[in-house]
């Protein structure tokens, strides 16, 4: 079996791309490799990791195109040039059109801060999700990672891990225990999942195969 070629997309820091290049230096990208990453900003640092990893780096800008969808064509182009198997957009913020979606049919991966579908959809990112959870009120937060289809936030669930809310959490404490204790974790693990052929979508269900 010919090792999986991962693309990562990218808007800003890249805190979810150093878990996968982490997990990738510790041989747990099991049959996959991290192949390109590619940032909708210039100056996401993100690219620096990239750099330093020695993964290709590439800028496919919102700004250079008239729209959404003309950008989403073009990333699909250069995705397809760079023969990617696999596509994880771990902090991308820009909107992509189902052209995307139609061109790599459960085979992209979004980590979402929070147990969806609680604090999920149009509008919840970044820190916005962790604070309507902590002004819901809920006992327990965590992260979930998924298949990308046309719906925000909406693909079949592959992992999910819960995170208990403590005392006087403010969103940022949260969110950083949100990236250590479960998004650090779970992406990498989903994408070795990926990269073996273990994972099976029947419908809604993710179902996860024996090695």
């Amino acid at each position: 079996m010919s090792k999986k070629r991962i693309a990562v997309l990218v808007s800003g820091g890249g805190t979810n791309l150093q878990a996968l290049i982490d997990a990738q230096s510790r041989g747990e990208l099991v049959n996959g490799e991290l192949g390109a990453v590619i940032a909708s900003n210039p100056d996401a640092y993100a690219l620096e990791r990239a750099k330093r990893a020695g993964i290709p780096g590439y800028v496919v800008a919102r700004k250079s195109y008239g729209s959404s969808r003309e950008m989403t064509r073009a990333l699909v182009e250069r995705l397809r040039e760079l023969s990617i198997d696999l596509v994880v957009l771990a902090g991308f913020m820009t909107i992509l059109t189902e052209e995307m979606v139609q061109a790599y049919p459960n085979a992209i991966i979004n980590v979402h801060p929070a147990l969806i579908p609680s604090f999920c959809g149009a509008g919840y990112y970044g820190l916005h999700v962790h604070e309507r959870a902590l002004e819901y009120g809920v006992k327990v937060s965590g992260a979930t990672v998924h298949f990308v289809n046309e719906e925000p936030d909406g693909g079949p669930i592959i992992l999910q891990r819960a995170v208990e809310i403590l005392e006087g959490d403010t969103p940022e404490a949260l969110q950083r225990r949100i990236m250590e204790q479960a998004e650090w974790k779970l992406l990498p693990q989903a994408v070795s999942l990926f990269c073996q052929d273990r994972l099976r979508v029947e419908g809604r269900t993710v179902r996860i195969l024996e090695a």
